[in-house]
């Protein structure tokens, strides 16, 4: 496995590189941000650290985001629940608090290279295919979602959480639900992050009522009554053979 770590801190940087190698791992460090989406080839795990010398690492996440679907995870001193919320929802996969633990990093390294989308992806399960909502489609397989035939661009959390409720079928998923099944394990701000991604799906989709929340509970895909049906005949036959 090879990591792309964007660190400036030379201390941490010495650190950290023989410790991942004795988990088996190769790296290649950068001290600067600017370019580190031309070091993307090869690499299984970007570890980005937000304050860099030269550009902010937010928008280095952002820019890594556009090109490539590499999975992220921010290592950062900035701990406030609302700076990881900037982090997550500017595409990384997971984010951790300065200073931790080295063994939960490589965990958390294992963690997002599982997640990684191959096709179906292991943080959404089930089968693929498309489905179809009004002018909505979303196509599990393709990691693809378009609107009136215009495609529109998701991040990989914000696709996963979309593809949970596309797979739901109607029924409501719990937040806890949620958020196991995209980001893994839960956390302090993990409700919060949950609905920025949801109030982002909305905007980005242009279509508000889609996804429609369940007070006190989560939220769930507002299909038509007859989507519904569909979905529940098709579990039906799927279920005695049918089909």
């Amino acid at each position: 496995m090879h990591i792309l770590l964007v660190e400036d801190d030379d201390r941490i940087a010495a650190a950290l590189r023989p410790a991942l190698h004795r988990h088996g791992m190769t790296t290649t460090r950068l001290a600067q941000g600017r370019d580190a989406v031309r070091h993307l080839d090869g690499v299984d795990v970007v570890l980005l650290d937000l304050g860099l010398p030269d550009v902010d690492g937010v928008d280095v996440c952002r820019a890594i985001r556009d090109v490539s679907e590499v999975p992220v995870i921010v290592v950062s001193a900035r701990g406030e629940v609302d700076d990881r919320i900037l982090g997550l929802h500017s595409g990384a996969d997971d984010y951790l608090v300065k200073p931790y633990d080295v063994g939960e990093l490589v965990a958390r390294v294992h963690a997002v290279c599982r997640r990684k989308p191959t096709g179906t992806s292991a943080g959404t399960g089930g089968s693929g295919g498309t489905l179809t909502v009004g002018d909505v489609a979303i196509d599990l397989d393709r990691y693809a979602v378009t609107v009136a035939g215009a495609p529109v661009a998701l991040t990989r959390k914000e696709f996963q959480v979309l593809a949970v409720l596309v797979r739901a079928k109607g029924v409501v998923c719990t937040r806890s639900q949620i958020v196991a099944e995209v980001w893994g394990r839960p956390w302090a701000g993990a409700n919060r992050t949950l609905d920025v991604h949801v109030a982002t799906l909305r905007t980005k989709l242009g279509r508000p009522e889609l996804i429609q929340t369940v007070r006190g509970v989560g939220y769930r895909l507002n299909l038509p009554d007859a989507a519904v049906d569909r979905a529940a005949a098709d579990e039906d036959d799927e279920s005695t053979g049918k089909g």
